[in-house]
């Protein structure tokens, strides 16, 4: 199936401001004509749905990393299936809050040294990079108070506190180094329309 579509994401830390940001290019894109699909992980299709409750709620220590990392993969692959290939093959820009970069950061790198890992399955099973990530870049004090802020019952990872919020900020930061071709770092602990005003202006670049 030829990919004629787009394919951009957005990482970093719980609270950075990830599903906000994403809301707000897709609407700037399809106010600019074009046609958006706009979907998160884990989720964005029925079964992936399924698998993010499973992994988002309860204790801490509910999953090993490893386990996380079947459940996290299993869910990337029915999203891929379901969702995110067809609507690049029909051209589309699909706009994903977090994608594999969040299982390398999460399980990876900071609950032990499973990157190998993450890496082999997502060749395996997912074969796909995204066109273009932006990591969202702030204090892990400042995003965790943010997440917490939310309530909800999805705050498994939150509940790691803020050592892990600072481990997962150098994770993704690393990440954008070792792929600058694809990310593009953006300050986010700031006014959203700034952040906002950055990101349309990076993106629009490059779907020039």
């Amino acid at each position: 199936m030829g990919e004629t579509g787009r394919f951009i994401t957005f990482e970093g830390i719980d609270g950075s401001g990830k599903s906000t940001q994403a809301r707000a290019l897709a609407e700037r894109l399809t106010g600019a004509g074009r046609e958006v699909v706009l979907t998160r992980e884990p989720g964005g299709s029925p079964g992936a749905e399924e698998i993010r409750r499973l992994v988002l709620e309860g204790d801490p220590d509910r999953w090993s990393a490893e386990t996380e990392i079947l459940l996290f993969t299993a869910a990337r692959r029915d999203h891929l299936e379901k969702t995110i290939r067809p609507a690049l093959a029909a051209g589309k820009v699909v706009v994903c809050d977090r994608f594999a970069d969040s299982t390398r950061v999460y399980q990876g790198i900071t609950r032990g040294d499973l990157r190998r890992v993450v890496d082999a399955l997502h060749a395996l099973m997912i074969g796909r990079e995204p066109d273009l990530t932006f990591v969202l870049d702030m204090p892990p004090g400042t995003g965790l108070a943010r997440a917490k802020g939310r309530g909800g019952a999805e705050e498994r990872f939150e509940d790691f506190g803020e050592g892990m919020q600072a481990r997962m900020r150098a994770g993704f930061l690393d990440l954008a180094a070792e792929f600058p071709d694809r990310c593009r770092v953006v300050e986010a602990d700031r006014a959203p329309a700034a952040v906002a005003a950055e990101i349309a202006r990076l993106a629009e670049a490059e779907l020039a």
